[in-house]
């Protein structure tokens, strides 16, 4: 088990300013974090509830992504259902959210931002480990648990090293 503190949390993030991460709110607890179990830890902000946070394990240090929702009118029912990028848990309408990242360097200075569909509760580990379950009924798989884990896995870390590619 790893435990992380929150500076070495704060410290990790790679597409927003010191001041932004001084200032974001991490969940009620804080959890010891077993990445053997958990993939990332992901929360939305208690304080800024437009605002949610990614941090995944990337080598000897964790890797932060800063992320934002969309703000306004937000059409929820416009899918009916859709899929997680990440886990690929099917969800009811508004289960699964646009989260957009801004880039990192001097083009998110710019205003630069890269786009997910993520489970909305950032709960994607436990989904593809069967502590969670989604409201709606799963296409059959015909891989095993440590399969999915597996491709949840490799949907994150491509993610970050396609994030990472993006900066100056």
């Amino acid at each position: 088990m790893r435990e992380l503190s929150h500076e070495e949390i704060r410290s990790s993030f790679v597409n927003c300013p010191k001041g932004e991460t001084k200032r974001l709110s991490f969940p009620a607890t804080l959890p010891v974090l077993d990445w053997e179990d958990t993939d990332f830890l992901g929360w939305t902000d208690p304080k800024a509830p437009g605002r949610a946070y990614l941090v995944i394990e990337s080598g000897e240090e964790p890797l932060g992504i800063a992320l934002r929702l969309p703000t306004g009118n937000r059409k929820a029912n416009f899918f009916k259902s859709m899929a997680c990028s990440f886990c690929l848990t099917v969800h009811p309408a508004g289960g699964v959210r646009l989260f957009s990242a801004p880039k990192p360097g001097k083009a998110g200075r710019q205003g630069d931002t890269v786009g997910l569909y993520v489970c909305a509760d950032l709960a994607c580990p436990s989904y593809v480990r069967g502590r969670r379950e989604s409201a709606l009924i799963q296409p059959a798989e015909t891989i095993t648990r440590e399969e999915r884990v597996q491709r949840l896995r490799l949907n994150v870390d491509r993610f970050a090293s396609s994030f990472l590619t993006l900066g100056d």
